[in-house]
């Protein structure tokens, strides 16, 4: 979410702008011939107070209720006549614009041409300028809200499909880690110990250090390495279960639990009616460029699927999100295998 500072921030450029804009205004009366020192406070108070009337009846109402809404007809209705009034109350009221006052001659209303450009073509044309910047600038404004609301949303999106991944590690698969490290203990093996550590890692991890927007690549490798030890630990026949890692790892940061639904995936489906498993994932790391390969045997297609679906495409979706336009991943069965290969740019 949005911090304070930030909202702060964008409201101060906000009000910066709008005082930009009136300065401007300020000032093209300023520069304007032939009007008398003394009057020149009565004139622009006058032409503020009516201009910013108009400007902000548009920018605050019109545009959001109409022009926003695609009533783009009542729209344009309602700035001509918004105009209109302003034109008719300029042509009656404004102190500036007697020409005993400007000192000039009065206009000729024998010579329509003139009256009319200086009645009314040359307001109208001001008005509009000014409608047309209060338009674009609240278009502008709304279009940049919904950017930030937008990006929001796949933060918050982003952030519960991580707690989901965290959450979703499978209760049979620590159920039957238990069970493996139990065994190990009833046969007093020299492995229970070190199978004890793997699993408070593998926990400590997915518990405390998730939570960071970033993880070394160091930790997410040992994640997925823990995890498999974990896993061979309940599979009988486990020499298929192979994962090489290749390529130097020195500094590089990457999103935490990218891989794990994969790999979740793969143990789910990769063990074959004989009890044989075959999962066979391959990384290699090139400075800032990673590939990520898992292999599996299909052998247990009547697990449900919706569980490992919504896994993977939330997987993909993150991938999207926290990568876009840096990695590409392609899934595909064939013969008898699930292939999943990912190529990600970390920086």
């Amino acid at each position: 979410m949005e911090n304070k500072g930030d909202k702060d921030n964008r409201k101060q450029k906000q009000i910066l702008l709008h005082v930009s804009i009136w300065a401007v205004f300020i000032s093209f009366n300023l520069m304007q011939p032939r009007v008398p020192s003394d009057i020149m406070f009565d004139r622009m108070l006058f032409f503020l107070i009516g201009n910013m009337t108009l400007f902000y009846i548009n920018y605050s109402y019109l545009v959001t209720h109409f022009l926003l809404k695609k009533k783009t007809l009542l729209y344009v209705v309602f700035v001509l006549i918004l105009i209109f009034i302003s034109i008719a109350i300029f042509n009656t009221f404004s102190p500036s614009f007697s020409p005993s006052n400007m000192g000039v001659h009065p206009v000729p209303r024998n010579r329509p041409e003139t009256f009319f450009r200086m009645r009314l073509i040359g307001p109208f044309i001001f008005n509009v300028l000014l409608v047309v910047t209060g338009t674009a600038l609240r278009v502008y404004t709304e279009w940049n809200r919904n950017e930030r609301k937008k990006k929001e949303i796949e933060v918050h999106k982003s952030t519960t499909e991580l707690h989901f991944l965290k959450n979703q590690l499978n209760p049979h698969f620590l159920f039957n880690s238990l069970n493996s490290i139990y065994s190990l203990t009833t046969k007093k093996s020299n492995d229970a110990p070190e199978a004890v550590i793997t699993l408070s890692e593998l926990m400590r991890y997915m518990l405390y250090e998730t939570d960071n927007e970033y993880v070394t690549l160091t930790k997410e490798l040992e994640y997925i390495q823990n995890y498999l030890k974990l896993q061979r630990l309940r599979i009988a026949n486990n020499k298929d279960v192979i994962l090489n890692i290749h390529g130097v790892i020195s500094n590089q940061k990457i999103r935490p639990l990218l891989f794990i639904s994969f790999i979740e995936n793969a143990f789910k489906y990769g063990t074959d009616f004989k009890g044989h498993t075959e999962v066979k994932i391959e990384i290699n790391i090139n400075q800032d460029h990673l590939t990520f390969k898992c292999v599996n045997i299909i052998g247990n297609r009547n697990t449900n699927k919706d569980s490992s679906g919504i896994g993977l495409q939330n997987t993909k979706e993150r991938l999207e999100f926290l990568y876009p336009n840096k990695h590409t991943l392609e899934v595909e069965e064939r013969d008898n295998r699930f292939i999943v290969n990912l190529s990600l740019k970390l920086s």
